[in-house]
């Protein structure tokens, strides 16, 4: 966000008119947590089990509802809401979730959302990955 202000300096009489534009900028980043911070993760394999299925999920997710984030898998970043449901954060190709492992940051946009084909997420290293998609996690059927 820029904000543009046109000074006008006051100057004695005969000396002449003097501007000057100054330029604010305004920057919000805001830090994702990872749950059980503190340990690198082990190393994953590109399609790991978990106890979740994949469903189709949502092109956006509010960012104020997201509370930490895991890896559990090598493509993808899980989202745990505020309301408890869980989200996976595909990432796009080429882009390995394990640099995300000590937490990550986003920019946010107007709208308030994290969306999938617009935004990237952050590591602390400096790589940035771009969101290719969204699913929904449900637990899968112990019988499956």
């Amino acid at each position: 966000m820029f904000h543009s202000i046109l000074l006008l300096l006051v100057a004695p009489a005969d000396a002449p008119t003097q501007w000057a534009q100054l330029t604010i900028e305004r920057r919000v980043i805001i830090r994702v947590p990872m749950a059980g911070k503190g340990r690198a993760p082990a190393p994953l394999a590109p399609q790991a089990k978990d106890a979740s299925r994949e469903k189709k999920g949502p092109r956006c997710i509010a960012l104020r509802s997201i509370r930490s984030a895991s890896i559990v898998v090598a493509n993808g970043v899980d989202l745990t809401l505020a309301d408890s449901h869980r989200y996976r954060a595909r990432l796009e190709r080429g882009c390995n979730a394990t640099s995300f492992y000590s937490g990550f940051y986003v920019e946010p946009d107007e709208d308030g959302s994290l969306c999938s084909g617009r935004d990237e997420l952050q590591a602390r290293s400096g790589l940035s990955c771009g969101i290719d998609s969204f699913k929904r996690l449900v637990a899968q059927d112990p019988d499956e």
